[in-house]
């Protein structure tokens, strides 16, 4: 999965500027390490896109009114069937 630089970019950023002032000469170093564990931590989640998620959400919900709809009929069937059965 893609991960934006941007945001990755801003969090290194975030952590470097918590490191002690003394450590200030470390700071690009910290910053460039936070982005390479970042983006490999990142990279091995099994996550998906915003899009990929609504599409499946999308088929999820026609996946289930599809299975309501059978659930109906063969209700409707062994209704059926049982009525005959008592003729």
């Amino acid at each position: 999965m893609f991960f934006d630089a941007k945001s990755i970019d801003e969090i290194a950023s975030k952590l470097a500027n918590t490191i002690p002032p003394g450590l200030n000469h470390l700071k690009e170093d910290l910053e460039k390490n936070f982005h390479a564990v970042l983006q490999g931590a990142l990279s091995r989640l099994d996550l998906v896109t915003r899009e990929e998620f609504e599409v499946q959400k999308l088929v999820l919900a026609k996946t289930r009114a599809n299975l309501e709809a059978l659930e109906k009929r063969v209700a409707a069937l062994e209704r059926q069937a049982l009525s005959k059965e008592e003729l």
